[in-house]
């Protein structure tokens, strides 16, 4: 069966969570309760040593809510801590490495930036392509320049048929247009929007699950 990813994909970003006023387990706690099924740790501000704690603690969080959880470039860890998976940059570990480290079955997720790159993820042993940033975003610095719904809607069509997860400067207002361009929805700041987080996810699940299950998409 083909993989199907929920079209939230909630991450949880330690750095902006803290300038938020969020410790990074209770943010993990309200995304859950909100709705979301699939979330990625991202810690660029942790030592392995506390990371592979934090991604501990959240998997088994998502395990009551059969949720999955993916770790954000660290695949050893991802390993350790029974995660789903782990999600690797173009500057990261290959997928055939990670895919090494975390084993077959696992999620192993690839970021793509233009055309080449969505060729090449469609030929690797990626379980998902990640295609951004999509709109402007000031959550991460990655020098890159938006490059819109366009190329969301090529990764679709020319990933291998694997899922399309869009990313970067994604709102609400924003999101239906990604899902209906037939690709999940990864959130990061606008998560955190309104100061309460479980009932910004449970706006995004309602509007966006609303959306695929009409089989709007290109």
């Amino acid at each position: 069966m083909a993989l199907r990813l929920p079209p939230l994909y909630a991450i949880l970003d330690t750095a902006v969570a803290r300038a938020r006023g969020w410790e990074p387990v209770p943010l993990a706690r309200a995304l859950l309760a909100g709705g979301a099924r699939l979330l990625q740790i991202r810690a660029k501000d942790l030592a392995s040593g506390p990371f592979l704690d934090l991604c501990e603690t959240v998997v088994r969080l998502a395990e009551p809510h059969e949720a999955m959880v993916v770790v954000n470039d660290r695949a050893d860890l991802a390993r350790l801590a029974g995660a789903a998976g782990v999600h690797v940059g173009q500057d990261d570990l290959p997928v055939a490495a990670a895919r090494r480290l975390v084993g077959p079955h696992a999620l192993v997720g690839l970021s793509t930036h233009d055309e080449a790159q969505v060729a090449a993820g469609a030929r690797a042993d990626a379980s998902y392509l990640a295609v951004g940033p999509v709109f402007e975003t000031a959550t991460k610095d990655t020098g890159l320049e938006a490059v819109g719904l366009g190329l969301v809607r090529h990764a679709v069509a020319h990933g291998g048929g694997k899922p399309v997860v869009a990313i970067g400067g994604i709102t609400l207002a924003r999101a239906a247009d990604v899902v209906a361009a037939g690709a999940s929805a990864a959130v990061i700041s606008d998560l955190l929007a309104t100061g309460d987080p479980e009932a910004r996810a449970r706006e995004y699940v309602l509007l966006l699950e609303r959306i695929d299950s009409s089989g709007a998409g290109p």
